[in-house]
């Protein structure tokens, strides 16, 4: 009985003198796992699009637990390592009928080693000696204690190579079978399961038959074990086995190095849609190929679903490859000028501030603000327009008059709130020019902000990733703006209508807007439906314009492929009037509520306790001689002998136009001259010089300054003063110059109402 004590309690105690042996092991040789995976960017059905070689210059792609099928996890266990699930890492038995079998043929021909020792050797790889396979035997150990039985597998699979510089199951399916590992067949699992034992000689591609052969043997083996269903393998058994070695995955190349550099995972699952990725760079592909020999290279494109806000088509240049012209440029994050696109929110900021409404009437006439001068595209004034025609036709002088009401810092401010960044960092500098491009801006900012416009006035970001935590979601504009401009920005009779396709394509059901920089450097044009959000840029990444490009001929047309290849069947009834937005009936000459004297009214859309309610001031009744040669004001008007007549109201800068234009009007006649009532309203506009502004004039060669004015139809004479002393008499509409002295200067100019006038400039003498 002594004995047996003494016995257990010697083997009770080598057991923890050997559990405590590995402890103080362990704690002084720690097992660091510190694996490089090629970065694999995935598409949003969880498919390989794109991959990048490790440090180490191989292609070992992570594997997902997921991604390890039950019919791949049987047919390696059953292969590899039958009692994977009992041992501690070593098998003992194995181990002793190794040693016998290897004794007595007096060569290597079983093993013993386990898929954790597998797992310990291709982590840290060492010569095989027996030091060395006592190492092994320790990791294993090691291996046990810190992981589960499913990630040491998940481990096996990550790493176990195939030849050449390809590693682990996912690398192997990807580059031989172009296929998912969790698509693998019995046939294809059996096959690739074979190659790590012999990866000289049993390469895919070039070995193939011999690999069959070895796969049928293995296959018997699993038919002798009922391993498989007696069909399966069957059928597995008969499967051909054509394969090799295929490129990497190469797709979307600016969208996956973006991803690689801001997501920093070995998996990046991302919401790219390669169906709708594929078309769209193709559609970019072959676009810039046809306007090439106009001196145009290149194009970007941004496709955003605008109900999830997932990019789901990012093409950053035509052409990756073309180093040439610019191809690894990632377009759709280049600052570039955007033209006229950033009109439609000035106008939805101006609807929400009550200020106008799609059928309100403003002036398209020469304008000059503080010294700047817009001018139209074709250089041409229209005199009155609505809102609505001033949006469809592009329009330069509106908006910036637009702007001016508004003020540039409401407008900023709401780029701002969407992510401009570059106008963020410009702001202090920028001006009334930005509405007409002079800012810069990125495609995916501008795509962003014409999302949107479909998503009823909420900004989203635009999502990369799947299960993007930073969502954010800011309520820039109201539903009612966001609808009206889309109403205007959705009609086709525009000028910025490609003329091939009025002709006879097929006009997609969309709201766009076109844009074209200054020098004709930036071509944009940018759409939505209720699905999508297209934005489209087209140009050189050199910065170097060209003559034939410009945002209604040479972006809209490959805009309007992309809709028509992406979404052709979309519905044009998507549009629906928020319940906020209402409709009355305007005045067809003002916009404004109709009053008395309104002879002709249109439906508009309006904003309640919003929008102005101001009523027609179009027309004014006033009092006449009966020979319609003076009038009269309320202090001077007789008792007798006169009439009262309905007169249009046409401001000063009009009269300008039509007198221009030799366009005819009515003049309201001439103020009664023997009246002695001085009025405040209708003095003189001073239009040049321009209030507060310094003026640099050359010491070597001075150039005058011009005085000129608009002024009230009664008014036929004015009289201007430098600093109270009288320069000169001229007509109403006469342009005068004078050369001034250094210094601040007081220009006047005095009606021949007695109305009057003051501007205060700043002359400087420099050399120029």
């Amino acid at each position: 009985m002594l004995p047996l004590r003494k016995l257990l309690l010697s083997i009770v105690l080598f057991i923890f003198i050997a559990l405590l042996s590995l402890v103080v092991l362990h704690l002084c040789f720690p097992l660091e796992i510190n694996i490089p995976y090629s970065t694999i960017i995935e598409d949003k059905d969880g498919n390989v699009i794109h991959a990048f070689l490790t440090d180490d210059d191989k292609w070992r792609m992570k594997s997902e637990p997921s991604e390890i099928s039950p019919l791949l996890k049987k047919t390696l266990i059953y292969k590899e390592d039958k009692y994977f699930y009992y041992h501690f890492g070593i098998n003992p038995i194995a181990m002793a009928r190794a040693m016998v079998m290897n004794t007595i043929r007096q060569k290597r021909t079983s093993g013993a080693s386990t898929i954790t020792m597998q797992v310990a050797r291709m982590l840290q790889p060492k010569d095989r000696t027996y030091l060395n396979k006592v190492v092994e035997m320790f990791r294993a150990l090691q291996l046990e204690w810190m992981f589960t039985k499913n990630e040491i597998l998940e481990l096996y699979f990550n790493l176990v190579p195939f030849g050449s510089n390809i590693e682990g199951i996912k690398s192997a399916s990807i580059l031989y079978l172009k296929k998912e590992p969790d698509f693998l067949s019995l046939a294809e699992a059996t096959a690739l399961s074979i190659v790590p034992n012999r990866p000289s000689s049993l390469k895919p591609g070039l070995n193939n038959d011999l690999i069959v052969q070895e796969r049928n043997k293995w296959l018997a083996r699993f038919r002798k074990d009922k391993l498989f269903p007696e069909q399966e393998i069957a059928d597995a058994l008969n499967e051909p086995f054509k394969v090799e070695r295929y490129p990497v995955p190469r797709f979307a190349p600016h969208f996956a190095q973006r991803m690689k550099t801001e997501a920093r995972n070995d998996i990046v699952k991302t919401t790219l849609d390669m169906k709708v990725q594929s078309s769209v760079e193709q559609l970019a592909g072959d676009y810039v190929k046809s306007i090439y020999a106009l001196g145009i290279k290149n194009a970007s494109v941004l496709v955003i679903e605008n109900k999830t806000h997932k990019a789901v088509a990012y093409i950053g240049s035509a052409d990756f490859f073309n180093k040439e012209d610019g191809g690894q440029v990632d377009g759709v994050r280049a600052v570039r000028q955007p033209g006229s696109a950033l009109k439609p929110l000035l106008y939805a900021i101006c609807i929400d501030e009550g200020l106008i409404t799609p059928k309100s009437v403003i002036t398209d006439v020469e304008l000059d603000i503080a010294g700047y001068r817009p001018e139209n595209y074709d250089e041409k004034f229209n005199g009155y327009v609505t809102v609505e025609y001033a949006l469809m036709n592009s329009l330069n002088v509106p908006a910036v008059k637009m702007l001016n009401e508004l003020g540039e810092e409401k407008m900023i401010a709401k780029l701002e709130e969407c992510n401009f960044n570059q106008i963020k960092k410009d702001k202090a500098k920028l001006g009334l020019s930005l509405i007409l491009g002079g800012c810069g801006v990125k495609l995916e900012e501008m795509t962003a902000l014409f999302s949107m416009l479909a998503n009823e006035g909420d900004y989203h970001r635009p999502l990369f990733l799947q299960g993007d935590t930073l969502h954010e979601s800011k309520p820039v504009l109201s539903a009612s703006a966001a609808f009206m401009v889309t109403e205007m920005l959705s009609k086709i009779q525009r000028p910025d209508m490609p003329s091939a396709w009025e002709a006879g394509r097929n006009v997609p059901r969309i709201a766009w807007k076109t844009g074209t920089s200054y020098g004709r450097r930036d071509a944009w044009s940018i759409g939505y439906n209720s699905k999508y959000t297209v934005g489209v840029w087209v140009g050189n990444f050199s910065g170097i314009g060209s003559p034939e490009l410009n945002g209604a001929h040479t972006a809209t047309p490959l805009l309007f492929r992309i809709f028509n290849t992406i979404d052709q069947n979309s519905s044009n009834d998507w549009r629906d009037m928020p319940f906020e937005c209402g409709m009355r009936l305007v005045c067809s000459e003002t916009g404004k509520t109709p009053n008395d004297f309104c002879t002709s009214t249109v439906m508009d859309y309006f904003i309640p306790l919003v929008s102005s309610n101001q009523p027609c001031d179009n027309m004014r009744e006033v009092a006449v001689s009966a020979d319609e040669s003076i009038s009269y004001c309320s202090n001077c008007q007789p008792d007798a002998g006169y009439k009262k007549k309905l007169y249009k109201v046409v401001p000063p800068e009009m009269q300008t136009f039509f007198e221009q234009n030799k366009i005819a009007y009515t003049r309201i006649p001439v103020h009664n001259p023997d009246c002695d009532k001085v009025f405040e309203e209708g003095k003189p506009q001073i239009t040049s010089p321009v209030n507060r502004l310094e003026y640099l004039i050359d010491k070597n060669s001075p150039e005058p300054i011009q005085l000129s004015c608009d002024v009230t139809n009664d008014v036929s004479k004015v009289h201007w003063y430098i600093n109270n002393k009288f320069l000169q008499s001229a007509t109403a509409k006469e342009k005068i110059f004078f050369t001034p002295d250094e210094g601040k200067i007081k220009i006047s100019c005095t009606d021949d109402k007695g109305r009057n006038t003051d501007v205060w400039i700043t002359v400087r003498y420099v050399k120029i």
